[in-house]
């Protein structure tokens, strides 16, 4: 059972699957929104396709440095990315995209190797995830703006 391994948040955006998918799928748009609210990002290798590897630095507000490193296990254009963190805390994510009207109904989990390290995160992260989705939102709104 993954169920208390597991870090769930879903949310309707008003942008398509396919603006949604390509969010991940840029590089200069990943920098901008991936994290929590006030951290930015550095990448070293961002291989976008399947078995492809993403290594990068995640840089905080009080100025910390945190290192990652994860790979692509499964990509669906405008409709999956499954990614497994390959560094402390390891955890495979997966983003389901779904078509709703308009608009795109995402899901967004994270399934780490045991519960404690999944309940130690909550704790700690707390609303990370949902800080991510906002900063998504906030990027796509700017380009669809633009």
């Amino acid at each position: 059972m993954t169920e208390d391994r597991t870090l769930r948040t879903s949310r309707t955006l008003p942008f398509s699957a396919k603006e949604i998918y390509g969010a991940f799928s840029s590089a200069d748009l990943l920098a901008l929104w991936w994290g929590p609210e006030g951290f930015s990002n550095t990448f070293e290798i961002f291989e976008f396709n399947e078995g492809g590897r993403w290594k990068f630095m995640m840089h905080a507000p009080d100025g910390s440095h945190y290192p990652n490193e994860s790979s692509f296990e499964e990509l669906v254009p405008d409709s999956k990315i499954v990614i497994h963190h390959d560094c402390p805390p390891n955890f495979k994510l997966t983003v389901k995209l779904t078509p709703d009207g308009k608009d795109t109904h995402l899901t967004w989990e994270q399934t780490f190797d045991d519960a404690e390290t999944a309940q130690a995160v909550k704790k700690r992260a707390g609303s990370a995830n949902e800080q991510n989705i906002d900063r998504l939102i906030h990027v796509l709104s700017q380009a669809s703006n633009a």
